[in-house]
C-alpha cells in the first residue's frame, strides 16, 4: 500500500458534538442559591450553578472530512474555517507548550493539539441534551447553518464527566456514507467559568499559583558571591543531580488546568487551591536553594490547601507532561507533617 492509499484508508468523515454557550442577556440572568462548602467558610468562585445561570448552553454538530492522525485542534481549525466561524476556542502554540488548549473530549480533560482523533473517535456516542427540546443542532454541512433556525433552550446541561445515558436508536447520529471515522464530543473543562464556547476562564488558577509565590526566594546570607570572571563558578548555586532531580520533573508544569479539570473537588466547585498551584509551591519546596520552605508549607497547609486533596489521583492520570502531581501533593503533606 502506497503513501497516498494509506492516507485515504485513514481519512473519513467525522463528527464531533460540541458543548456550545454564550453569555445571556443581564435581563434574562438568574441568582441561584448558593452551595454550601463542606472544606471552608467562603464559598467558591468556581460554582458552576451560578454559572449556568447567566449562559445560553446548547450542543452542535459538526460533520467534516478529517484523517484519524488529525488532531483534535485541525479539526476545530477545519470547523472554524469551512462551517461556522461562530465557534469559539482557544489556543497559541498547537504544540502542547503553552497549554491554553485545554478542554474535555469524550468526558477526559486534554489539550487539543495533543489529542489525536483517532484515539477518540468512537462508532456512536447518546445525544447530550440541555435542559428543554429544541437545544440540541446537527449541523451536517456549511449550509445547514444559514438554512436551519433551531431554538435555544436556556439552562444548564449535565455535566460532561456524567454517565451518559445509553444510546437508543432514536439517539443516535446518522451516520454518513463513505469511511466513518466516528463521533467524538468536545465540550468546555470543567473547574472554570465558562466564557463563551470551549473559552474558559483561568484567570482564578493563576491567582491560585501567584498565591504561594512560585520563584526562588535564596536564603541572602547563603548567597553566592558573584564574580566577573565568567570561568570563576563560585557566584554559582551548585548542586547535586539529586538535588536537581528533586525539582526538574515539577518545571515541566504548563499550567494548563487539565488537573484541575480532572480533580473531582476542585471542578466540583468546592474551595480548594488546586493541584496546579499545589506543583508550583512543591517545585520550590523541594529546590535546594530555597529558603523559605516553611513559609510556603504554612501557606498550603490549611482547609482549602492540601487538608481539601481527597488523594483521588484524577490529576495524575490525565496530566499531559506526565508529572505525577498525586504523589507531588503526597510529599506536600508529609512535609508539612513533620
Amino acid at each position: 500500500m502506497n503513501s497516498k492509499q494509506q492516507q485515504a484508508a485513514n481519512s473519513g468523515r467525522l463528527t464531533i458534538r460540541i458543548h456550545r454557550a454564550k453569555p445571556l442577556p443581564a435581563s434574562q440572568q438568574t441568582q441561584p442559591e448558593r452551595r454550601s462548602n463542606p472544606f471552608a467558610e467562603a464559598a467558591s468562585s468556581n460554582n458552576t450553578a451560578l454559572q449556568a445561570s447567566k449562559l445560553k448552553r446548547w450542543v452542535q454538530e459538526y460533520t467534516i472530512d478529517a484523517n484519524e492522525h488529525d488532531s483534535l485542534l485541525d479539526a476545530l481549525l477545519t470547523i472554524k474555517r469551512s462551517q461556522d466561524p461562530s465557534l469559539t476556542f482557544r489556543y497559541a502554540c498547537a504544540h502542547g507548550m503553552c497549554g491554553s488548549d485545554g478542554v474535555l473530549i469524550n468526558g477526559q480533560p486534554a489539550l487539543l493539539c495533543k489529542s489525536k482523533i483517532g484515539s477518540y473517535a468512537k462508532p456512536a456516542l447518546p445525544h447530550a441534551r440541555s435542559a428543554g427540546e429544541g437545544s440540541f443542532r446537527r449541523t451536517v454541512q456549511a449550509t445547514l447553518i444559514s438554512q436551519s433556525q433551531p431554538t435555544e433552550a436556556t439552562g444548564s446541561m449535565p455535566a460532561p464527566y456524567r454517565p451518559a445515558p445509553a444510546p437508543t436508536e432514536a439517539s443516535q447520529s446518522p451516520q454518513p456514507e463513505g469511511n466513518w471515522l466516528g463521533v467524538i464530543e468536545v465540550a468546555p473543562i470543567p473547574g472554570f467559568p465558562i466564557l463563551r464556547d470551549l473559552i474558559v476562564d483561568t484567570d482564578t488558577m493563576f491567582r491560585q499559583i501567584k498565591q504561594v509565590e512560585p520563584y526562588l526566594q535564596p536564603s541572602q546570607s547563603a548567597q553566592p558571591a558573584q564574580s566577573s570572571d565568567p570561568a570563576d563558578l563560585s557566584g554559582e548555586y551548585l548542586q547535586t543531580p539529586a538535588q536537581l532531580q528533586a525539582y526538574e520533573a515539577l518545571s515541566n508544569c504548563i499550567a494548563c488546568g487539565v488537573c484541575e479539570g480532572a480533580c473531582p473537588i476542585y471542578a466540583g466547585g468546592e474551595a480548594f487551591i488546586g493541584p496546579a498551584a499545589l506543583v508550583a509551591a512543591s517545585r520550590f519546596v523541594h529546590d535546594s536553594r530555597d529558603a523559605h520552605t516553611l513559609n510556603r508549607l504554612d501557606a498550603i497547609d490549611s482547609a482549602e490547601g492540601i487538608r481539601a486533596c481527597q488523594a483521588v489521583r484524577a490529576c495524575t492520570r490525565y496530566c499531559p507532561r506526565g508529572i505525577d502531581i498525586a504523589d507531588t501533593i503526597w510529599s506536600l503533606v508529609q512535609a508539612a507533617r513533620r
